[in-house]
Formats: structure tokens, sequence, C-alpha cells
């Protein structure tokens, strides 16, 4: 990679940051899309427990650690979320959950829907009501919440799927779609690393290569086949702004997937491009 593009953010998984000489361009909007269960989760889990480890020792040469991780959620609850990283991974890996900022914007989400008041929140009636009158522009609501996040930070969205699938069913596709183009230049100036979660299928084609579009990059989780009939969860780069030639003179575009409770997501990689 050229002296000039040196900085990078590492995503802190240590089987991965080697392969893309360190880490990610600060910056940088990048769409995890994946097949259910092929660990598209998995890897923001990750990425948040082991950058959240790394922040308590000094950064090598070169490296930006995130002065914030946070990690939005529309629909599920931040308790849950922790819980399952919790039960999923060994302590080893979650005792830095501390460190990552968990915002719950389920009640935004939920008050443009038919979902009964008393499913998602705890407020007594009068205030629930009062407060199902505020929340009607999601998108608004959550670029005031990213306006509030340090700059240098990372971010998960959890999960963009929950999104473009209301504004899929409104007819305000456009919205949603502008929003990711300003997203992701806004990203450049807060040299600010964003995940958007998406599951593969929701969207028609056609959308779903529109968001792939708008994001820097492109990291896409599905199962495939061995010659054991056994299934093998795979991730294929198909796109990286700033780091597409290099992998690709190295065939680094397509890596086995293993998760373990004890190291969380690891990859190796498969040389031969299929």
């Amino acid at each position: 990679m050229h002296d000039t593009a040196r900085r990078i953010m590492p995503t802190g998984i240590s089987s991965l940051d080697p392969v893309i000489e360190g880490g990610v361009p600060p910056g940088s909007l990048i769409l995890l899309l994946g097949d259910i269960g092929a660990g598209n989760n998995e890897f923001v889990y990750s990425s948040v427990m082991l950058l959240s480890r790394m922040k308590q020792k000094p950064a090598g040469d070169g490296l930006v650690l995130p002065a914030e991780i946070d990690y939005i959620t529309f629909t599920k609850g931040s308790a849950d979320i922790r819980e399952e990283m919790q039960r999923s991974f060994h302590p080893d890996l979650t005792r830095a959950l501390g460190d990552v900022k968990f915002k719950d914007l389920s009640h935004i989400y939920f008050d443009s829907s038919i979902i009964p008041l008393d499913w998602y929140s705890e407020k007594d009636i009068i205030s629930r009501l009062q407060s199902r009158g505020e929340h009607d522009q999601i998108l608004g609501n959550l670029a005031s919440e990213l306006n509030r996040i340090p700059k240098n930070s990372v971010v998960v969205l959890d999960s963009i799927t929950d999104l473009a699938t209301q504004f899929n069913k409104i007819g305000k596709w456009n919205d949603f779609s502008a929003f990711l183009r300003g997203l992701q230049r806004v990203a450049k100036e807060w040299s600010t690393t964003v995940y958007l979660l998406l599951t593969k299928g929701i969207l028609d084609t056609p959308r779903e290569l529109e968001v792939a579009d708008a994001a820097d990059a492109v990291l896409f989780f599905r199962w495939e086949e061995t010659p054991g009939a056994r299934r093998q969860r795979v991730m294929y780069i198909e796109k990286f702004r700033g780091l597409m030639p290099y992998l690709e003179d190295k065939d680094l575009v397509k890596f086995a997937v293993r998760i373990t409770s004890t190291e969380g997501f690891d990859v190796s990689n498969i040389r031969v491009v299929i």
C-alpha cells in the first residue's frame, strides 16, 4: 500500500487485519451483506469486542484506534445484544464490552408501526402516547444520534435491514437511499468507520445493489457446500475502495470463515478465486 494511505483503523480481527495490511481506511462505510447465519453478525460482534480490548493497550504505528465504539439497534434491545455476545463468547472477549456504547432506537422505529406501545416501552401510558407523536422521522433521529458521536469512531447499525424494509414498504425508498449517500460522504469527514448489517435477499436485487453501490466496501457472507457435504461459511470481499487492487493482486478476495467462543470470527485465505 502506498505511504500516503498508511493511516488505517483495525477491525480487531487478528486473522484478517494482517491480510488487509492492518485494517481499513478510516471513514469507510462497510456493508456486511449476509445469508442468514453466515457470519456477518459475528463479524461485528468480534470486531467491537476485540477493538474494545485493543483500546486498553497502546496502538501500533499507523493504527488509528476508535475514539468511541457505538452499537446502534433499531428493533433489538441493547441488553439482548449484550447478552447474546456474553452467551456466545468467552469472558476474555466480552469483558471489555463495558466500553461499547449501546444505543437502542427501537422506540423510534416501533412508534411508526402498529406494535402495541407496551411491547417496547416501559413508560406510563400518557408518556408513551406523547412520545409516539415525537418520533415520526427515524432517519432524522438517527442522523442526530450520529452527529453526537465523536470523530474517529466505529459505529455499527444493526440492522439496516430493518430500515430498508420499512422505507421500501412506505414508498420512501429515495429518502433511505439519500441517507446512505449522505452517510457515506460524512463518514469521511468524521474519519468514522460505519458497519451496515443487511440480510441477503430481503430487498429486491436492484435495491440491494443500490445499497451496495453507496458503500465503500461490501463483504458478502454466504454458506457453501464442501466436498464432504459439510456446509462452510465463506466471506467474499466484493468491493473495497482503496484496498481492492492490492487484494486482487494477492488473490485475497475469498476466505473460509470459522467462529469459535474463544477467538470469535476467524478467517483463512482461499487463494483460488471461483
